[in-house]
């Protein structure tokens, strides 16, 4: 049975993608740059608008850190953690692969997950305790304990050269069976779902990889940083595999 807070943060992600959907095959529609140089279309504001307007009427007291309008303190212990569309680069360039990210934490605990993607058909959710799931399925993780036998995903390389972990991440390549530079938050999705068994990210944000933490985890999987410690508001890389495989992915790093 889900909760009140899944239950509403499932609603949520269904408000923005409504907006983000109907957005989508306007070939003008505007892109501007953010002062991190990163982009930001009326998809991307409207939908964490919707998201945060259908949690606050359920949750008035609850508080907010979303990539488009920052923190907004609440009452409680709980804060919401948001990502309107996760690959908005791809939404752009009419890519699929994109995604809206809304997780809660309760304290500094993250306690649910929810990452929806629309046009591929994927709603994975989860919340402490009580598994992950992909359109309502149960999901788990794979059980490959070796490199050799691994499919392993990570993000761009340019940010594992700036960030001094590239040969970390070389290594890995040329010792696993297969490697794929998904990108974003899908490669999450594959990881949970056992599709792919270990991801690796040179820089993130929080809201980047908040949702798909509790899901991994709920999945079976363990996450933390590249230097193996634990997500935190903070957390500037991440290291996403089945479990089984995770001390020897941060073997590859414990140089950086």
């Amino acid at each position: 049975m889900p909760s009140q807070f899944l239950t509403v943060a499932l609603e949520a992600s269904k408000n923005a993608e409504k907006i983000i959907t109907s957005y989508y095959t306007d070939d003008a529609i505007k892109v501007e740059l953010k002062d991190d140089e990163t982009p930001v279309t009326r998809a991307d504001t409207e939908a964490e608008k919707a998201i945060r307007a259908t949690i606050t009427q359920a949750f008035p007291d609850h508080g907010f850190l979303g990539e488009e309008y920052g923190t907004q303190e609440g009452t409680s212990p709980y804060t919401w953690i948001i990502d309107p569309i996760d690959a908005t680069k791809n939404y752009i360039r009419k890519i699929p692969i994109f995604g809206t990210q809304i997780a809660l934490m309760k304290g500094d605990e993250l306690i649910l997950g929810v990452s929806n993607a629309p046009l591929l058909n994927e709603l994975l959710y989860a919340e402490t305790g009580k598994g992950a799931f992909l359109n309502g399925e149960p999901i788990k993780v794979s059980d490959v304990a070796q490199p050799a036998e691994a499919m392993i995903c990570h993000g761009g390389l340019k940010w594992f050269v700036e960030k001094g972990t590239f040969p970390g991440i070389y290594n890995l390549i040329n010792d696993a069976a297969r490697t794929r530079g998904f990108g974003d938050f899908y490669m999450y999705h594959l990881v949970a779902s056992g599709r792919v068994d270990a991801v690796i990210e040179a820089a993130i944000s929080i809201w980047d990889i908040a949702a798909i933490t509790v899901i991994v985890r709920e999945a079976g999987g363990t996450v933390t940083d590249i230097q193996g410690q634990a997500i935190a508001k903070d957390t500037a890389s991440l290291i996403a595999t089945n479990g089984v495989l995770h001390n020897t992915v941060l073997d590859y790093f414990k140089d950086a």
